[in-house]
């Protein structure tokens, strides 16, 4: 591997994209098939980061029900009543089993308006308004201050948002890897395209 690409384990972050309650449950209104199955190697992923002291960012979405802050292509369908990660509402949440105590709740007030939500020592949570989880977030300021240049990608579902955060951590030069056993709707040609701008795929 390009030493320029490797990962930097003494300053790396995981990063769980959409792995919430709406886009991941069994019938769930937007469920992205693989996600839950996906779950037991994001869990495992998790707890390694969490026993090295190592950052985890749960990057969410959230849908007002007016649809003013979803993508062009969810809008109308958000707007005629389809309730999709709402906030305060179960199916937002994350998945319970991604979360370091059971009680811990999105606040989603604080999310919309940018702030990241601190969870645990070294576990936050933080909104993304479009696919790419670095468009109009405070997520690269928050990476640099904590002097963080490695970042490891899971969750849901890699065509959209998953390859989007991937590719603007690439123009941002931040070292990647993909956890290929770890994200749901994950594809060979996707896959090469990712190891083509130097990201690492690799089971967890």
């Amino acid at each position: 591997m390009d030493t320029c690409t490797q990962l930097n384990p003494k300053a790396v972050a995981l990063m769980t994209i959409d792995v919430q309650n709406d886009f991941t449950m069994p019938g769930a209104p937007a469920e992205v098939p693989g996600t839950a199955e996906a779950i037991p190697k994001i869990v495992q992923l998790i707890q390694a980061f969490r026993h090295a002291a190592q950052p985890v960012i749960h990057v969410v979405r959230l849908y007002l029900p007016d649809g003013s802050n979803a993508e062009l292509c969810r809008r109308e369908a958000i707007r005629a009543g389809a309730q999709i990660v709402q906030p305060g509402s179960a199916g937002a949440e994350l998945v319970e089993a991604l979360k370091p105590t059971r009680s811990i709740r999105l606040d989603a007030e604080r999310l919309l308006q940018g702030h990241v939500q601190q969870i645990d020592r070294q576990e936050f949570i933080m909104y993304k308004l479009r696919w790419g989880a670095f468009y109009r977030t405070p997520l690269e300021t928050f990476l640099r201050e904590r002097q963080i240049d490695s970042l490891v990608f899971c969750g849901c579902n890699f065509p959209n948002c998953p390859r989007m955060s991937i590719y603007e951590a690439s123009e941002r030069d931040f070292r990647i890897a993909l956890a290929t056993d770890a994200v749901s709707g994950l594809y060979d040609q996707g896959l090469r395209e990712s190891e083509r701008i130097g990201v690492f795929g690799s089971d967890p």
